[in-house]
């Protein structure tokens, strides 16, 4: 609406400017509609601009409790997420964040569940289609193996466990394996330590 006003003011001042004027007059006064002309862009821009870091700035926010959500990908469900809390951000990257302890059941093609997980702090990065844990990351497959580290992403993609944190992982034979930095898939048949530091044979009962 700025911007028509300005642009109106332009016949009004063209008129203005012929009337009963020298040919030298008609040439500064057609500078200064010049000048005004391009002064009404300006503005324009300019309020374009501040409206637009304005809309940015702005994060809509949604908050549930006891929720329960899905994760599909072409229509295939891949993860079911239960949280006391949630806070959804919608903004250039759409995020739900679990502050209050997060529990993951990943499921593999034939919508069995390969693992299940449990954290104290979750994020689920919608446009990325990764999951970020923290603190206390424990996974459970059926088989019992289990998989601990302070820090866990999940891949929606690529169904990949990865971290660059201390992880620790026990197979059903009681064998643990340590490590700095991982990748497993989540069903945890395949795991890959970055950097192992030592296998031990846990004792029984344990």
């Amino acid at each position: 609406m700025f911007c028509k006003k300005i642009y109106s003011a332009s016949p009004w001042a063209f008129r203005l400017a012929i009337s009963g004027l020298s040919s030298a007059n008609m040439t500064n006064r057609s500078l200064s509609i010049f000048f005004l002309f391009l002064f009404g862009l300006s503005a324009c821009e300019n309020d374009d601009r501040t409206l637009n870091a304005w809309t940015r700035s702005v994060t809509l926010t949604e908050e549930a409790t006891d929720m329960e959500t899905y994760i599909s990908q072409s229509g295939r469900r891949k993860a079911r997420i239960v949280a006391p809390f949630m806070v959804k951000l919608n903004r250039d990257t759409i995020s739900m964040t679990f502050p209050r302890t997060v529990h993951c059941d990943f499921y593999d093609d034939s919508l069995r569940i390969d693992s299940r997980l449990d954290a104290r702090y979750g994020v689920y990065y919608e446009n990325l289609n990764k999951v970020f844990l923290r603190d206390s990351v424990v996974v459970i497959t059926q088989k019992g193996d289990t998989l601990t580290s302070p820090e866990l992403w999940w891949d929606q993609g690529t169904q990949l466990f990865t971290t660059d944190k201390y992880a620790i992982y026990r197979g059903p034979d009681q064998q643990i394996v340590g490590g700095q930095g991982l990748e497993a898939t989540q069903d945890l048949k395949r795991i890959t330590f970055r950097a192992t530091t030592g296998t031990v044979k846990a004792p029984a009962g344990q």
